[in-house]
């Protein structure tokens, strides 16, 4: 998760500032970001409602969703256009085709937003926050309005810092900031925390972003159900999420539990490991998925947020091979700190189990997924924990 690098380029005041430019290439005489301006509809029709505003209008306290007849009174010399959706699109498009000379993974996230995966490309762009400012720029010289340009390792840290301040800037929310720079927010600024949940999240006492990725996630899940476990990852920086991919390989499966107190005891950490590659397995195995990544995320008694990752020969959804990654990788990335959560993340999804077995191994694999099967009932019946594997024991 670490090694990757997204760029979250997002328009600032696209559809007034779209309507500007298009406005001064046909001759207006003046920029209407400078002057009282609306884009919204019909006037004459009390529907009409501002759906974006230049920044002296906003000074004059007029919002997004206002009525046109209100935004009227509150500046009688107010400007109003009137939206253009087929320029908006073409102008979109034309962003879009120029982020594609930088790499070919592009997301259109909105019509005036993409993510772009940057990651493979330091030969090229060994300075990843010098090419954002020589985009941003550029952007400016050939199309005539500001973005902003968010910089993380995933897209969820890279979105939550394009929407730091505004406008024309370049902000970075690398994993190792978020306790920095994200979690002094408040819970209502993390990305998918509408007004309801973060006043639900406000009358638990939980303020900032900060709290929140400290709140256990069976409490959450309690009062969120499966929303509880979306902010519990957003809330440490966690978002697996690819770019520009979609269907079963953009899906994952992860679980993480945060600890009462710091833990450094490696047999301890263990028995939480076979725990949640049980858990995750098990989900694997309903939606009959078959993880080609396995990753183990840690989070230190600094509140630092790392992970580390492998490549699977052959794709899985089983306890035991889960687990015995698991081990691998708490071998070679745990770097021996005191932890305070630990979870695994299983991604990079098939349908389809391609083994690189031999003949014989193949009635053997059948039994494996057949014996997987009834303990899955067995657990579901009896609880987690009620058989485990001779193979797993130590």
């Amino acid at each position: 998760m670490k090694d990757r690098l997204i760029f979250h380029i997002d328009v600032n005041n696209a559809f007034l500032s779209w309507t500007a430019v298009d406005l001064l290439e046909q001759g207006y005489p003046v920029d209407i970001r400078e002057i009282p301006a609306v884009i919204g509809g019909d006037e004459t029709k009390r529907k009409g409602i501002v759906t974006a505003k230049s920044p002296v209008a906003k000074k004059m306290g007029i919002v997004t969703a206002d009525p046109l007849y209100i935004a009227r009174r509150k500046c009688p010399e107010l400007k109003i256009f009137r939206g253009d959706y087929t320029l908006y699109r073409k102008r979109s498009n034309e962003l879009y085709q120029y982020f594609c000379t930088f790499t070919p993974t592009v997301e259109r996230f909105s019509i005036d937003e993409c993510f772009l995966d940057m990651t493979g490309t330091e030969l090229l762009y060994p300075d990843p926050i010098q090419l954002a400012y020589h985009m941003k720029d550029e952007i400016y010289q050939k199309f005539g309005y500001t973005v902003n340009i968010g910089i993380a390792n995933n897209k969820l840290c890279a979105k939550m810092a394009s929407d730091f301040e505004k406008p024309n800037k370049v902000h970075t929310l690398f994993l190792e900031e978020v306790p920095v720079k994200m979690w002094p927010l408040p819970v209502s600024e993390l990305f998918m925390v509408g007004k309801v949940s973060s006043k639900v999240l406000q009358e638990m006492g939980i303020y900032t972003i900060g709290e929140l990725a400290q709140v256990p996630l069976s409490l959450l899940e309690r009062r969120f159900k499966s929303q509880g476990k979306m902010m519990h990852e957003y809330a440490n920086g966690i978002d697996y999420s690819l770019v520009g991919s979609k269907g079963v390989r953009n899906k994952s499966i992860s679980v993480s539990e945060t600890f009462a107190e710091d833990i450094e005891n490696t047999s301890y950490l263990k028995k939480i490991l076979l725990k949640q590659a049980d858990r995750v397995g098990k989900q694997a195995r309903k939606e009959h998925l078959y993880a080609t990544t396995i990753a183990v995320i840690f989070k230190t008694d600094h509140f630092i947020l790392y992970s580390h990752q492998i490549k699977l020969v052959n794709p899985t959804n089983v306890t035991e091979e889960i687990y015995k990654a698991s081990l691998q990788i708490l071998k070679q990335g745990w770097k021996g700190e005191p932890l305070r959560l630990m979870g695994i993340r299983l991604s990079d999804f098939t349908h389809h189990n391609h083994k690189q077995v031999s003949l014989f191994d193949t009635e053997k694999d059948f039994h494996n997924d057949k014996i997987q099967e009834v303990l899955d009932d067995i657990t579901d019946k009896f609880g987690e924990g009620v058989i485990i594997p001779a193979s797993l024991k130590e």
